[in-house]
């Protein structure tokens, strides 16, 4: 069942969800080659304590981090590592989700450790663009697959694969709750959309094929081939009128 968050749960994610974005707002500044993505880990849990904020990440299924940090190929669940060091020209993708007074906002950037070529730099551009079209189609009364449609339209226009294994989700106490929000398919199917309904929405494409493979660990995922990966989130809220963002308040 798709829940309805009423103004006082809303109120607490957008909470969430402004703490969240003022932290990834510094968190360019201080990547830099060399660092471990341990590192960046830590820096994230330094800030969510100061900012008074509850990871959702840490604990879930015996995850011990509070961030997922993808390098490369890999798609999601990267696991921080100190074995894993930054180099010039690397793209990660750090994903994180948090709780404000029990109520969540979830969230993922993709940004490059100084500069990636012409090409990957338009890669990660289309993902960001394919995140604003899926919110683009979430306006109360169209279907939830309308979301899927426009975001695998934007990746696959742009020549990019679209992962199918992995998808959005409905979001509120839990981290994880329904629906399940597909990053393709065709429009005008599933679920219609209605006012305080909380979404994450989150697109996870490849300059190559959509194929993953999992590693040994259980959770870092990467692309079969090989190929550079991008992963975008954000944590909105349907309303009456046009959908809110609650992971971009700075």
């Amino acid at each position: 069942m798709i829940t309805i968050k009423n103004k006082a749960a809303i109120a607490k994610m957008e909470e969430a969800g402004r703490f969240l974005s003022q932290i990834f707002s510094l968190a360019p500044a201080i990547v830099r080659p060399g660092m471990s993505t341990l590192d960046i880990d830590v820096w994230m849990e330094e800030k969510q304590r100061e900012y008074g904020l509850t990871s959702k990440m840490k604990g879930y299924k015996g995850y011990k981090h509070v961030s997922c940090i993808s390098v490369n190929d890999v798609v999601v669940h990267g696991i921080p590592s100190k074995m894993v060091i930054l180099q010039q020209g690397d793209l990660i993708k750090v994903d994180v989700c948090v709780a404000w007074k029990e109520y969540c906002a979830d969230m993922a950037r993709a940004f490059f450790v100084g500069q990636g070529t012409e090409q990957q730099e338009k890669f990660v551009a289309v993902a960001y663009e394919a995140l604003d079209a899926g919110i683009a189609q979430a306006y109360a009364g169209n279907h939830l697959s309308d979301i899927s449609a426009a975001i695998q339209n934007k990746v696959e226009k742009a020549g990019f694969g679209v992962v199918r294994d992995f998808a959005g989700h409905g979001i509120g106490k839990r981290m994880h709750e329904e629906p399940e929000i597909l990053n393709f398919g065709k429009p005008g199917k599933g679920p219609v959309l209605r006012a305080g309904m909380a979404l994450a929405l989150e697109p996870m494409i490849t300059m190559g094929s959509h194929k993953i493979k999992i590693m040994s660990d259980g959770w870092t995922a990467k692309t079969a081939d090989g190929s550079l990966a991008a992963h975008v989130e954000d944590t909105i809220v349907i309303t009456d009128t046009e959908p809110k963002i609650i992971t971009r308040i700075v």
